[in-house]
């Protein structure tokens, strides 16, 4: 069973925007905020702790299973002919070089890097935490002239000159600004945790888990079943094998 992502922005009547009522709104805002990472957090360590035990307990014996299988194709294949074999083996192409990952740096880019490394540079932050935001803005910055991406160095430039910190000045009307921004970016936060929480649950790793869960409801275990059945194919896989290689 898939449990769908309800709405994780609140609705309700326009909120005060004055100075104090935005600040009560960023406020509350982070409070959800930090529930939904915190959320997040919980679904992805219970869902890699499945596929950790899927892993173990099933994932190795489908490996086992298909290393039987293609023992017995191989042991067919011989059987059949090994000048086919051999042939085949002389004719496949080998594998060329892998290409190189592009690179431009063209004028365009050159200036646009300039442009964000002028306005984000981290030596330009007043306290640790702008430091921090502006560095991890740099790297991406740094990344994305590497391989001449131009569509998000603009991405990042837009995105900083849009945010809280790029507002300067201390009056009322600067303090104002700097919290509606602030609201915008948690707002737009909350539903990039929205959306990746629906496709975590779009995940066939997801719907496994969701059926395993379901049948632990009902006192069924549905990985132990799929390990008794792998062993049981594993088993007639090995005795199929083992007659094809025996010889009297």
């Amino acid at each position: 069973m898939i449990v769908r992502v309800t709405s994780l922005i609140r609705s309700g009547p326009p909120h005060d925007d004055t100075i104090e009522g935005l600040r009560s709104r960023v406020a509350e805002l982070q409070t959800v905020l930090a529930e939904r990472a915190a959320e997040m957090a919980r679904k992805q360590a219970d869902l890699a702790a499945f596929r950790i035990r899927y892993k173990q307990e099933v994932g190795l014996l489908h490996e086992e299973l298909d290393e039987i299988e293609r023992a017995i194709a191989e042991a067919e294949l011989r059987e059949l002919s090994k000048l086919v074999e051999s042939d085949a083996t002389d004719a496949s192409p080998s594998p060329g070089p892998e290409p190189e990952t592009p690179r431009f740096t063209s004028d365009a880019v050159r200036r646009l890097f300039r442009d964000v490394a002028k306005t984000i540079h981290p030596d330009l932050a007043h306290d640790q935490a702008a430091r921090d935001r502006r560095h991890t803005l740099m790297v991406e910055a740094n990344r994305a002239y590497e391989i001449g991406d131009e569509e998000r160095l603009r991405s990042i430039l837009e995105a900083w000159e849009k945010s809280p910190e790029a507002v300067l000045g201390s009056d009322p009307e600067a303090m104002r600004l700097r919290l509606v921004r602030r609201i915008a970016q948690i707002e737009e936060q909350l539903e990039i945790y929205a959306s990746d929480l629906a496709a975590m649950q779009e995940s066939p790793l997801w719907q496994l888990k969701a059926m395993v869960d379901a049948a632990s409801a009902r006192n069924k275990d549905l990985v132990a079943d799929m390990v008794r059945r792998l062993k049981r194919d594993i088993m007639a896989a090995r005795n199929r094998l083992d007659a094809m290689l025996w010889s009297p």
